[in-house]
C-alpha cells in the first residue's frame, strides 16, 4: 500500500529525510553521472532526487501513483508531476530514456505489471534505476520513515523479478547504513557510518540501489528434444519345412 503523498513530503522536509536524500543522492549520480540529451521520468516519490536531471536531462517528469496522491513539483516553476496509474503510465512505448524509481516497488500490489509497464516506455538501451528497502536492513524494520512501509526485497527478490520483466541488471550498490534515528549524533556522523559500511560491504544496508537495463528481445524456453528409440520386436518363428 502506499505512504500518503503528504507524509512522504513532511519525512523529507525533516533532518532524517534530508540525511537519507543526501546519501542514496549520492549514489544514485553514481549511476547516473551524465544525463545530458535524456529524458527522464521518475515514479513513485521520486521529486527529491530529480531535481539534478531537471536542470541537465532533456525533459524530466515526474508520475506519482494515484494510491500515493500527488502534490506540484517543481514548487516554484510551472509543474512537471502527474497522477497516474503506475501499471498504465500517459506514455507511448519507448518514449524515454531513463526511469527512475523510489518508493514505488516496495508499495505496489503490481509489481511485475509496473516493471513492464516501465519496460514498455523505456527506449531500446534504456535503463532502470531501482531504490529499495533492504529485506536486512534497519530502515525496513522501523516504521518511522517511509522506506519501514510495503515490502522490502532481498537481493535475490529482486533479481527474480527484474529477470522475469524482461530486464538485465548491470549495477548494484546500497545506502544508508546510518540507523534511522533523528538524534544529532548518527545525523552528523552519517557520512562515517557510509563510508565504514561500504569499505566492508555490510549486509544491513537500508536500501538496495540496482541498475538494469531493456532487453529488446525476448527469451524463448527451449523445448526439450525427443530422441527416437528403436523398437525390437522378436522375429516371428517360421513354419517348419518352408
Amino acid at each position: 500500500m502506499f505512504h500518503d503523498v503528504v507524509d512522504l513530503r513532511n519525512f523529507y522536509s525533516q533532518p532524517l529525510g534530508i540525511m537519507a536524500r543526501r546519501l542514496i543522492n549520492r549514489a544514485v549520480r553514481m549511476r547516473w553521472s551524465d544525463t545530458r540529451g535524456l529524458s527522464v521520468v521518475g515514479i513513485g516519490y521520486a521529486t527529491p532526487y530529480l531535481g539534478v536531471f531537471r536542470d541537465e536531462g532533456e525533459r524530466t517528469f515526474a508520475f506519482m501513483p494515484a494510491a500515493q496522491g500527488v502534490v506540484k513539483w517543481p514548487s516554484a516553476a510551472p509543474s512537471l508531476a502527474a497522477l497516474v496509474d503506475e501499471t498504465l503510465m500517459p506514455l507511448p512505448a519507448a518514449a524515454v530514456d531513463r526511469v527512475l524509481a523510489v518508493h514505488a516497488l516496495e508499495m505496489t500490489v503490481h509489481a511485475p505489471d509496473m516493471l513492464r509497464e516501465v519496460w514498455r516506455v523505456l527506449a531500446a538501451g534504456g535503463r532502470l534505476l531501482l531504490v529499495v528497502p533492504n529485506r536486512r536492513g534497519l530502515w525496513a524494520r522501523m516504521d518511522t520513515t517511509p522506506f519501514g512501509h510495503g515490502r522490502p526485497y532481498s537481493r535475490a527478490q529482486l533479481l527474480e523479478l527484474l529477470r522475469e520483466a524482461l530486464f538485465t541488471p548491470v549495477g548494484w550498490s546500497e545506502a544508508l547504513w546510518v540507523p534511522p534515528f533523528a538524534r544529532t549524533s548518527f545525523l552528523r556522523t552519517a557520512i562515517a557510518w557510509e563510508r565504514v559500511g561500504r569499505t566492508l560491504a555490510l549486509p544491513f544496508a537500508g536500501v538496495h540501489i540496482v541498475e538494469a537495463t531493456k532487453q529488446v528481445w525476448r527469451p524463448v524456453p527451449a523445448r526439450p528434444i525427443r530422441r527416437l528409440k528403436p523398437i525390437l520386436a522378436p522375429a516371428s518363428p517360421e513354419p517348419a519345412g518352408i
